[in-house]
């Protein structure tokens, strides 16, 4: 999912160098809630290991 993000965000870059704005935009909000649903299930993974070593 991460990998899915970043590509996202590089369209984005690329888009708005070439004066997409619009286009740009849409990517990188995508791209930014690709990442925070990334963040938040590596979390859960990071914490379901936790419990069970305990």
């Amino acid at each position: 999912m991460l990998r899915y993000a970043l590509i996202f965000f590089v369209v984005a870059l690329i888009a708005g160098v070439l004066g997409f704005g619009g286009f740009a935009g849409a990517m990188a909000g995508i791209a930014e809630i690709l990442f925070y649903i990334f963040l938040v299930l590596l979390v859960i993974s990071l914490v379901s290991g936790l419990l069970k070593k305990a």
